[in-house]
C-alpha cells in the first residue's frame, strides 16, 4: 500500500521498536487524526485536557509553562519525527499545566484517548511501543533536570546545540533562552562567546 508521507514518517518511527503487519499498519493509520496548526497558534493551552498524543510530521512547536510573572519556561521543542503532548493530562484526563504553541506552520497526527485504548485492545504489541516511548521520555526529562542543576548556562547551550542541531537554527534566541533558563540578553552573550570559540 502507498502511504502518505506523514503516515510513512510515523510508521517508520514506530518501526524502530515494533514490527507491524500490513493490516496492523492500516488499522493504526485509520485511528489517527490529521491536525494543522498555524505559526503562533496554540495546539493546547494550560487548563485544557490533552485530547491527543501528538506526532509532528511537519513544523516546530514549543511546550512551556508560565511562572508567576508570566515568563515562559520551555520544557521542549518538537519538530518532525517527535512526539509531544502532556502525558499526565492525557492519561488522567486532568487539566494540563502546559501550553503547546507552533513556532512554524505545523502538521501533526493525533491519537485520541479512545483510539489509544482501542489500539491496545486490537494490536497489543503497541503497549510495548508506548512503554518504550514513555521510558525514553522519562529518561530525557531526568537528564534535562540534572543538567539544569549541574551544568552552567553556557554548558546547557553547548549541550543543546550538540544534541539538537536540527532545532537550534529554527527557534528564536528568546525561546532558546526560555529553554536554557536565562534572560534573552544573557543568552545573546553566551551565543557570542561560544561562536568565538
Amino acid at each position: 500500500m502507498n502511504y502518505k508521507e506523514s503516515h510513512t514518517l510515523i510508521l517508520d518511527n514506530i518501526g524502530r521498536f515494533i514490527d507491524l503487519t500490513e493490516l496492523e499498519k492500516q488499522k493504526y493509520i485509520s485511528l489517527l487524526t490529521e491536525i494543522e496548526v498555524k505559526k503562533k497558534a496554540f495546539l493546547m493551552q494550560a487548563g485544557e485536557i490533552t485530547r491527543y498524543e501528538y506526532f509532528i510530521t511537519k513544523g516546530c512547536l514549543k511546550v512551556y509553562t508560565l511562572d508567576e510573572e508570566g515568563a515562559p519556561h520551555i520544557s521542549m521543542f518538537a519538530v518532525e519525527d517527535y512526539w509531544t503532548g502532556d502525558m499526565a493530562s492525557f492519561m488522567d484526563k486532568e487539566p494540563s499545566r502546559y501550553f503547546i504553541k507552533a513556532t512554524e506552520d505545523s502538521e501533526l497526527l493525533g491519537l485520541s484517548r479512545a483510539n489509544y485504548d482501542l489500539l491496545f485492545q486490537e494490536i497489543p504489541k503497541f503497549e510495548r511501543f508506548y512503554r518504550i516511548l514513555y521510558q525514553r521520555s522519562l529518561v530525557s526529562y531526568i537528564r534535562r533536570s540534572n543538567h539544569g542543576i549541574s551544568l552552567t548556562a553556557e554548558e546547557r547551550y553547548i549541550e543543546f546545540k550538540k544534541k539538537y542541531p536540527k532545532i537550534v537554527n529554527r527557534i528564536t534566541q528568546k525561546d532558546l533562552a526560555g529553554y536554557i533558563g536565562i534572560t534573552p540578553e544573557f543568552m545573546s552573550k553566551i551565543i557570542s562567546k561560544v561562536n568565538r570559540m
